[in-house]
């Protein structure tokens, strides 16, 4: 019997919410420090994010990320204990350029599927994404021990690669 791929027939917006959390491939990406060129010729970090801004990724991670498990350590709470974290829901996908073009709900977003690495593809298993080098392990430094002032000393372009 085939297995049903439900990602293969929904919309990110007709997922329910445990189809929509295993989209996840918990990577630890968007838990990187990232940094808008706002065009303004100021140089300066913005916090406010437009289609067509060029982001720079660091690898700068937050302080509640465990980078060998690539989990949030207070998943639950991290929006109140990190306030510039942002949850992606069904209601801010169309902020969803922001993520690395790796990301599955970009991926899925943007039509092109799931990749071979996925965990959902491996039998839940992460170990295919860390091989692959998808994910943030052994890649970053934690924000609460590096100045974010300093932050182009940081930027890095593996968040940016894509396989599949």
């Amino acid at each position: 019997m085939t297995e049903v791929k439900f990602w293969e027939h929904k919309t990110l917006e007709q997922m329910d919410a445990k189809e929509w959390e295993s989209l996840c491939d918990g990577c630890g990406k968007c838990c990187l420090q990232k940094f808008i060129d706002d065009d303004n010729g100021d140089g300066a970090p913005t916090d406010e994010i437009k289609p067509g801004e060029e982001i720079h990724y660091t690898n700068i991670v937050c302080h509640l990320l465990n980078t060998k498990s690539c989990q949030c350590t207070q998943y639950e709470k991290r929006t109140q204990l990190v306030p510039d974290c942002v949850k992606l829901t069904k209601d801010n996908l169309k902020d969803i350029f922001f993520m690395p073009p790796s990301c599955s709900y970009r991926r899925i977003y943007e039509g092109r599927g799931l990749p071979s690495w996925h965990p959902l593809l491996n039998k839940g298993k992460k170990s295919a994404m860390h091989k692959a080098g998808m994910s943030v392990r052994g890649k970053t430094v934690p924000d609460d021990e590096h100045s974010l002032d300093d932050f182009e000393n940081y930027i890095v372009s593996w968040p940016l690669k894509d396989l599949d």
